[in-house]
């Protein structure tokens, strides 16, 4: 495999690059290091990648960067750069939204047109799905995202779909319900959670906790890759959940348990844009990729806490 993997110093993209390299595949990774975390933080996550005769990265947005080179000898595109975070995707900051997570994503579309692409894999996310559909969260309901963020993943999502009909780019979209492990942004939850319970901070949580998840951990997203890169539906969406629905604080008291303390919990509003519930159905997923969640939830918040102390 020739792999092109955007977004490859984020979280999940560098995890998906090492699994490649590591598989034997030649890697080129873009990545434009916006400044919604920290550049050191996406620098450490391309190290070891880096140091290998099988990665080459290019510092580029994907609208500025030379695509028709760097497609030119590809067999697979794993498209993960976006800009993240459903809360500040509100106001002032749309605009960041819709260029880096739509007009990226068409643009990147239109350079694989009438090329020999074998799968082109999109990360979307289960934010496209809203409070306004039934549990657990199938991919034929209609979509009705709370916030901006989910519009714009909503959107890219679509454009894959045209650009199979249309073009015959052989796009499958990948709708991931809350990824964690090592490497996690710093602004999700669970680093959050870990990294307040280890120093002795309050934890903030939104409303009364008793709002739901469905989480997954990395390897099983990167897996969940790797299936659809081989067996997906050209224009097909799937749900990647890792089967460990529960609560917050159900959260908040296995992070008690995996670190050895009390975490400190500061209750605040609920904010605009965060669904309640979220539960992935992977019925089709599991159809076609063969795919099945391997880490549970302990399991992945172990490795995470392991890989946080390492950092801190």
């Amino acid at each position: 495999m020739r792999a092109l993997v955007t977004g490859v110093a984020g979280f999940i993209g560098s995890t998906l690059a090492e699994r490649l390299v590591r598989d034997g595949a030649d890697v080129v990774g873009i990545d434009c290091f916006t400044d919604y975390y920290a550049r050191a933080i996406k620098e450490r996550n391309v190290a070891a990648l880096l140091s290998g005769p099988r990665f080459r990265l290019v510092e580029a947005a994907i609208q500025a960067a030379p695509l028709a080179d760097l497609l030119s000898d590809r067999t697979h595109v794993f498209h993960l750069a976006a800009q993240a975070g459903v809360r500040k995707s509100w106001g002032r900051d749309f605009n960041v939204y819709t260029e880096n997570n739509v007009a990226a994503t068409q643009v990147l579309l239109e350079a694989c047109v009438g090329l020999p692409i074998e799968k082109l894999v999109y990360s979307s996310s289960s934010s496209v799905y809203g409070d306004e559909v039934p549990l657990p969260m199938r991919e034929n309901v209609m979509p009705q995202p709370l916030s901006p963020y989910g519009v714009t993943k909503l959107a890219a999502e679509q454009l894959c779909v045209l650009y199979w009909h249309n073009f015959k780019v052989p796009t499958t979209s990948l709708r991931y319900f809350t990824v964690y492990g090592p490497r996690q942004r710093p602004d999700m939850g669970f680093h959050k959670f870990l990294r307040a319970t280890l120093t002795g901070q309050p934890i903030p949580v939104f409303g009364d906790g008793e709002q739901t998840r469905d989480f997954t951990f990395v390897a099983d997203a990167v897996e969940a890759n790797l299936l659809a890169a081989a067996r997906g539906t050209p224009g097909g969406v799937y749900n990647i959940g890792g089967g460990s629905r529960v609560t917050v604080n159900d959260v908040l008291q296995m992070i008690g348990r995996v670190t050895g303390r009390q975490p400190v919990i500061e209750r605040l509003s609920t904010q605009k844009g965060d669904m309640r519930h979220t539960f992935a159905d992977t019925t089709r997923a599991k159809a076609d990729l063969g795919f099945t969640p391997r880490v549970g939830l302990e399991e992945g918040l172990t490795a995470e806490h392991r890989w946080l102390m390492s950092i801190l």
